[in-house]
């Protein structure tokens, strides 16, 4: 029934991706506004990282013992990971009843599933009392669905890099100012380490709102030490572990989540729990069961990533350099139309002995294998076309020793993976 719901709601806008307020403001003011009525929320906009700075943030702040709303997207496998309800995933009865009274409340009216789904979560936290409330912008900030809250208690940038040109603009300095609107009159953001171009964009916008603007090292330092990581800034340093993502990426994400973590007052006693304990599937995630990791033999291992930009290339790169030098690497990835493969690959070229390129299952904007395929040559792969994960994994297996596969390329492809994998 709630898919039957979802694909009704998917057809009330003839466009996918419609960046603007009015819609949303609209079928707001006919639930009475609950956007103005939840818990004090933390909005965080980038391009990587907003989804693990949250993970850490939400982790902490239930260590030290506070109710925490959340809200994120996409979903990997469950439309229903989007909606979090003081801590624990909407279930599936509330969380049809929910649409459905967005539905009838909506009564036909154009707006785009993301719109009238994030007016759902609203409506759903304002309904549950909760001490916090984390908010994801879906895509840009200024236009986005979730920029509609009047004074957050804070917002935040994670690092900020091209993607979405199409919607957000065509250099870094444009999808920054998209980005940075999330910012509001006197409330403070904290952000991330930036590129001097994104950077400068977002101190004007700062300024020009009169928000007190804490940077990632100008107001605080993160670094890993031989012991985990240290975090310093001006009310104080603590030495910590290691955040439970792996990849030193996310060391300035979960420094992101501790700056957020000091400046909103929670228990310090709180940061090492909330970091080690922190989840978040598809960000190098190692699968450990399933008919997938039954197909390999039994000393080597299977990854999943769900990055799919230039920069999460990047970052995965740099993990493979650093940890992954042990044994070959391979490939599978699968990637939207709407992405620089070439951009994805080209850090990770180097480092791949192989690579198999497939279509993502049910997705309409996919690159077909041979698509991907060809990006990957381009770059110098070894590529290859296969029809799905399983025949790519069975293909890799076959033409040669598997030592370690990561499955990469796209978060809607990790879900696949997720879902068909158990």
């Amino acid at each position: 029934m709630i898919e039957a719901i979802l694909e009704r709601l998917k057809t009330l806008h003839p466009k996918v991706i419609d960046l603007a307020l009015d819609r949303v403001e609209d079928f707001l003011a006919a639930l009475d506004h609950p956007q103005n009525r939840l818990p004090p929320v933390v909005h965080v906009a980038g391009t990587n990282g907003k989804g693990s700075t949250l993970a850490y943030l939400r982790a902490i702040a239930e260590a030290a013992g506070h109710r925490v709303h959340v809200y994120t997207s996409p979903h990997l496998v469950r439309f229903a990971e989007r909606i979090r309800i003081a801590g624990d995933l909407i279930e599936d009865g509330p969380l049809e009843a929910l649409l459905l009274e967005c539905e009838r409340r909506n009564g036909g009216r154009p707006v785009t599933f993301f719109e009238i789904t994030t007016a759902a979560a609203f409506l759903a936290f304002a309904r549950t009392p909760a001490d916090l409330c984390l908010l994801e912008t879906g895509m840009g900030g200024r236009f986005d669905a979730t920029n509609v809250i009047a004074r957050p208690a804070l917002t935040l940038l994670t690092p900020i890099s091209l993607d979405h040109q199409a919607y957000l603009g065509d250099t870094l300095a444009a999808i920054a100012g998209e980005k940075a609107g999330i910012l509001k009159p006197g409330v403070p953001c904290l952000c991330a380490r930036q590129d001097p171009a994104a950077l400068a964009v977002i101190d004007r916008i700062a300024r020009d709102l009169e928000a007190p603007l804490l940077v990632e090292g100008r107001d605080w330092q993160v670094i890993a030490t031989d012991q985990g990581m240290r975090f310093a800034g001006k009310d104080g340093a603590w030495d910590l572990p290691l955040p439970a993502l792996p990849g030193a990426h996310q060391i300035p994400n979960a420094g992101l989540a501790l700056a957020a973590a000091v400046h909103l007052g929670l228990d310090p006693a709180a940061f090492a729990p909330g970091l080690v304990g922190a989840e978040w599937p598809a960000r190098l995630q190692r699968l450990r069961r399933g008919p997938l990791v039954a197909m390999l033999p039994p000393d080597a291992a299977l990854w999943l990533d769900g990055g799919h930009n230039p920069s999460a290339g990047q970052a995965l790169a740099d993990h493979a350099a650093r940890h992954w030098r042990d044994r070959p690497l391979d490939l599978i990835a699968g990637m939207l139309d709407t992405k620089d493969s070439q951009g994805f690959f080209a850090p990770l070229a180097p480092l791949v002995r192989r690579m198999r390129g497939v279509a993502i299952p049910g997705e309409p904007h996919s690159r077909s294998a041979e698509q991907v395929t060809a990006a990957a040559a381009a770059e110098g792969l070894a590529a290859k076309a296969a029809a799905d994960v399983a025949a790519a994994l069975a293909d890799l297996i076959a033409t040669g020793p598997v030592g370690r596969v990561l499955i990469c390329g796209s978060l809607y492809l990790a879900g696949t993976v997720l879902a068909d994998n158990g």
